[in-house]
């Protein structure tokens, strides 16, 4: 039975290998001046004064490269169950050979137990594999990353560490669990798909803020958490709020984030500002005429340092970067449950529905 599936397996297990094995040798090769070029650079900054923007040239360099390997990571998984999962028994029933196969010494269970284990062990070891290569690769570039990209970000998220192999399991075991009710390829693959996106939108923002208590805190504001100022005619200060970083934090996982002066009052808020993850905090009491935060003042640098005396400050909740790893064993653990109840499912119909 194994031998038989292998022959059937073996075309695209091996194509899937050839493609592992060369994003493996060219992320090796170049791997190496990658760590050695961030820590040149580091080196060469000073952290009050320079480091950021060597962060930013440096992700800017290889930003595209960065964003392809986290989509393939992330796509790799939902192959599995779309190309191995979905036709796993829908090609048996179409081409009527289910006949045949079950009713031969070996029982469905077997055959079933067969197919999972040896597709199923592959498409893990393959998303492990290439998550870990990745996430390997991409160390110096996580870690000069712009917040929205940084590795607690829900889109980096998953394509990092062993959250893969987690997704590849499931996402294999859905596609034979849907093809095992609908009995059509083509179907069960779109249902499989469909299913797979909507767990895997639903995860980041629905379950993985709450696997731990979030951290609150409240920070002076900076370079790190202020995009700017804005100073509309005859109305009051408006402060550009980075809402996807901490001060002290790099890389964590903000979940809220406003702008309270010293009161603990939050400051009224608007919808959008001059970057994707910024809000704009109206109403700042502080003149825009004269002073440090007026056009002059604010371009020494004196308005962040007013705004601080004043008592204005960041309040946010936030998961920082040393639960990365925690957060990745959870979240494998859950989609591991996921599979096995899904396993168990795929069993009991093949033994008393499909016939």
């Amino acid at each position: 039975m194994i031998w038989l599936t292998w022959r059937q397996f073996r075309g695209s297990a091996t194509m899937m290998a050839a493609v592992l094995v060369v994003i493996t040798a060219a992320l090796a090769l170049t791997g190496p001046k990658l760590a050695s070029d961030y820590a040149a650079g580091i080196a060469a900054c000073t952290p009050d004064n320079t480091c950021l923007d060597f962060f930013d040239r440096f992700f800017g360099e290889y930003d595209t490269l960065f964003l392809a390997l986290t989509m393939v990571v992330l796509i790799l998984p939902a192959l599995a169950g779309l190309f191995w999962g979905a036709p796993l028994i829908t090609r048996e029933l179409e081409a009527g050979t289910h006949l045949l196969v079950w009713n031969q010494s070996i029982s469905r269970g077997r055959w079933l137990a067969v197919k999972l284990g040896l597709m199923g062990l592959s498409a893990m070891a393959a998303a492990c594999l290439c998550g870990l290569v990745v996430t390997w690769w991409s160390a110096p570039l996580d870690k000069s990353a712009v917040p929205e990209m940084a590795q607690m970000a829900p889109v980096v998220f998953g394509a990092r560490g062993i959250a893969p192999m987690g997704y590849a399991a499931f996402a294999f075991v859905l596609g034979a669990t849907v093809g095992a009710l609908v009995r059509r390829t083509l179907p069960a693959m779109a249902l499989t798909l469909a299913a797979f996106v909507a767990i895997q939108i639903a995860m980041p923002l629905l379950v993985r803020p709450h696997l731990m208590p979030p951290v609150a805190g409240t920070f002076e504001l900076g370079r790190e958490n202020v995009d700017g100022f804005g100073a509309p005619k005859g109305g009051s200060l408006q402060v550009f709020l980075r809402t996807s970083a901490v001060p002290g934090h790099a890389g964590a996982w903000v979940l809220s984030s406003e702008l309270v002066d010293e009161t603990g009052r939050v400051i009224s808020s608007g919808d959008g500002g001059p970057g994707p993850s910024t809000t704009v905090a109206r109403g700042v009491p502080v003149s825009t005429t004269t002073g440090p935060c007026s056009p002059q003042g604010a371009m020494a640098g004196g308005c962040t340092a007013e705004i601080n005396r004043l008592g204005f400050r960041q309040r946010a909740t936030y998961h920082p970067l040393e639960r990365f790893w925690p957060f990745q064993w959870i979240e494998t653990g859950i989609y591991a449950l996921l599979t096995l109840g899904l396993t168990g499912f795929c069993f009991r119909w093949i033994r008393r529905r499909v016939s």
